[in-house]
């Protein structure tokens, strides 16, 4: 959509902006959540040693790190009950595939009954923030309001049929309602657990150079940004360089794909716009190509994406909010390790989830702006939510990109009369699953595995650690093929 919407040069009114930002920073929040509580904390957090802590120890814990109002004695020990149920019952649902017993597991068992607590209370506030995407969206994850030109969203606020104030407060009233879930359990419960693991700030380091991109755009051109992103090489904040609009030629032109082991014909090093995505599985070749996964470069460089670059870009471009939180964070760490901790320690697997926490406050906070904004702006008595786009006769190419929960996602379109002659998508999991590029020089998740100890090489716990860390999602950074070159889908542009 912004790729297509940049190669058309077209303007989006304000209040597509402002819902299209509403909708990116609800979906960021629900999926931050998500990561620490649902598919991440397993990890570090051994579930069964809950069974053995003292639910009165447990809630003085939390109630010392915050005053969360489901903190109570009681409400811990109708956790245990629960959990003691599960065991009995020989079925442990969804704990069930835990490494429960490691020797990497080493958190006490009230900061494990902890967890296990707000795990269960995450199931409800990730559905709630979940419930903005849908309201605006009219579904999700597959939202269906998006149009080239803005959104499809109707505003009308005395039309029960259209976007009305009634809606737009019940939104705000979802999106304070997940603000002391994330305040008060969620920044909390990753900062204990980073105390407790505080050795995992010197494993999984990996690419240090940081690439993010700026997002929530707060006028219609693109050109000026809520939360601001760029470039940092090699771990250094002194090399930060901002991306400053949807138009900046250092992004557009920085970005290149290589193939050389990847499972695709040919072995080039070339500019999206330049793509081609033809299939060629050759088997594993150690030396040779061993992914379907192609490996992107920044100025010729793998970088890292995701949630811990684009705190450390937003970091270093004086962002105040993430400076507040990542300030709160380090401070509650030290307070529990004992020991001064500063922001080195985020480049790490553990620095990893305590990025995604700190950015799903902030992203939660930007929630509450852009509700803000797009209401200030009805109030003025705009209604407009979309431009209708004109397609030239000749070619035209744009990219977009957008801040996604894994990192920087970018579309790159080429246009031909009105019709898509070229489409390469650069997505967050590709940057960081790359294999090896054209330089062999090693992706995100291979550099960062190096060094790793193992308790039980038959039980890589610790491999598993790293690489959630990322968030990994193979199924985004690969292109779907069938193995006899069989068409899988086709689609009509009517």
């Amino acid at each position: 959509m912004r790729s297509v919407e940049n190669a058309l040069q077209l303007e989006i009114p304000l209040n597509a902006q402002y819902i299209r930002n509403l909708i990116m920073a609800a979906h960021g929040v629900h999926d931050h959540i998500v990561h620490f509580y649902h598919l991440a904390a397993l990890d570090w957090v051994d579930i069964v040693s809950a069974l053995k802590a003292d639910p009165k120890k447990t809630s003085q814990l939390a109630e010392s790190l915050s005053n969360w109002d489901q903190n109570s004695a009681k409400h811990m020990k109708d956790v245990q009950d629960r959990l003691g149920t599960f065991v009995k019952s020989g079925q442990l649902g969804i704990y069930a595939n835990g490494y429960w017993g490691h020797p990497a597991m080493k958190l006490p068992p009230e900061v494990n009954l902890l967890a296990a607590a707000h795990y269960l209370q995450a199931l409800h506030y990730q559905r709630r923030i979940n419930m903005v995407v849908s309201i605006l969206g009219s579904k999700t994850p597959n939202i269906q309001n998006l149009a080239v030109g803005g959104v499809a969203n109707a505003i009308n606020p005395e039309n029960q049929s259209a976007l009305n104030m009634e809606r737009l407060y019940y939104i705000k009233t979802l999106i304070d309602e997940v603000q002391g879930f994330v305040k008060n359990a969620m920044l909390v419960d990753v900062a204990a657990v980073a105390a407790k693991y505080a050795d995992w700030t010197g494993y999984g380091k990996g690419v240090t150079n940081y690439l993010s991109a700026p997002d929530m755009p707060m006028d219609t051109k693109g050109t000026t940004f809520a939360l601001p992103g760029g470039y940092i090489e090699n771990a250094d904040f002194a090399t930060f360089k901002p991306i400053k609009s949807f138009n900046d030629e250092y992004f557009r032109n920085g970005v290149k794909e290589s193939i050389k082991h990847s499972w695709y014909k040919g072995d080039w090093n070339k500019h999206p716009f330049e793509e081609t995505t033809d299939p060629n599985h050759t088997g594993m070749q150690y030396d040779g190509k061993y992914s379907w996964v192609k490996a992107p470069t920044f100025n010729g460089k793998p970088a890292q994406v995701g949630p811990l670059a684009n705190v450390l870009c937003m970091y270093a471009a004086g962002h105040a909010g993430t400076k507040k939180y990542v300030t709160d964070m380090l401070n509650t760490i030290s307070a529990v390790a004992g020991v001064k901790v500063g922001p080195a320690a985020l480049h790490s697997t553990i620095g990893r989830i305590g990025a995604r926490a700190v950015r799903c406050a902030v992203l939660l906070d930007e929630c509450t702006n852009q509700w803000n904004a797009l209401v200030a702006n009805i109030g003025k008595g705009d209604v407009k939510t979309f431009n209708a786009p004109k397609f030239p006769s000749g070619e035209i190419r744009g990219v977009g990109f957008h801040e996604a929960p894994r990192g920087i996602l970018s579309h790159w379109a080429v246009i031909d009369g009105g019709k898509i002659k070229n489409y390469q998508c650069v997505v967050p999991s590709t940057w960081n699953a790359a294999p090896r590029n054209g330089s062999d020089q090693p992706g995100p998740y291979e550099a960062s595995l190096v060094g790793t100890p193992l308790a039980d090489p038959e039980k890589p716990l610790e491999v598993l650690r790293t690489v959630h860390s990322f968030d990994p999602c193979l199924a985004c950074a690969i292109h779907m093929v069938d193995a006899k070159g069989k068409d899988i889908i086709t689609v009509k542009a009517l």
